[in-house]
């Protein structure tokens, strides 16, 4: 088997994974749900988190050829859910609005928040233009950061401060925008 290291499709899909999982734009959540229940599992949620990720990458596509569906075509749909993220963090609206989660635990850290639909459709999206061992070493990264932040939520938000926050959701929207666009361009072609 061979490796086909490419630092910079780790580096795009590293950037693409950060701004759609949006761990820095979640620290409020992260803070809120830490002052209901307590303790929230920093280690626990990031090693979840990076298992369902890893998973979805190898049995997403199996998945799809399952119910006929091409890589493309999820792709294609994956670039416009990433698309209405990026105004999502643009703009400051919500176009889609999950139920408070009840409990701190894995559930609501590690699956909708860390490793949620939009996540979930980057990685397969990323799949069909970049190499999966690429794709694994930024899914790792990213739970790095996503531990590191779980950790040290209380501190970045007193660093930051609501405007902080702000602004860096907003230039990752801008980001996330550029690279939903790049990837409908890139896979509306195989379709026809």
């Amino acid at each position: 088997m061979e490796f086909h290291f490419d630092f910079r499709e780790v580096a795009t899909a590293t950037m693409v994974l950060f701004a759609v999982i949006d761990i820095l734009g979640s620290v409020p959540i992260i803070i809120g749900l830490r002052k209901k229940v307590g303790h929230i599992e920093s280690e626990k949620a990031s090693f979840v988190s990076s298992i369902i990720m890893v998973a979805f990458l190898f049995v997403g596509e199996e998945i799809l050829n399952l119910i006929g569906i091409d890589v493309y075509s999820f792709a294609v749909a994956g670039s416009f859910i990433i698309f209405f993220l990026a105004i999502e963090m643009i703009l400051g609206i919500t176009l889609y609005k999950e139920d408070e989660p009840e409990s701190a635990s894995i559930v609501p850290i590690a699956f909708p928040l860390i490793a949620g639909a939009g996540t979930l459709t980057a990685l397969l999206s990323l799949r069909a233009e970049y190499h999966v061992e690429n794709i694994i070493i930024a899914i790792f990264v990213n739970t790095i950061f996503v531990y590191l932040v779980l950790k040290s939520s209380k501190k970045i938000e007193k660093v930051l401060g609501k405007n902080g926050l702000n602004i860096i959701r907003k230039v990752f929207g801008v980001i996330l925008l550029a690279i939903a666009v790049k990837l409908f361009a890139a896979n509306i072609n195989e379709l026809f």
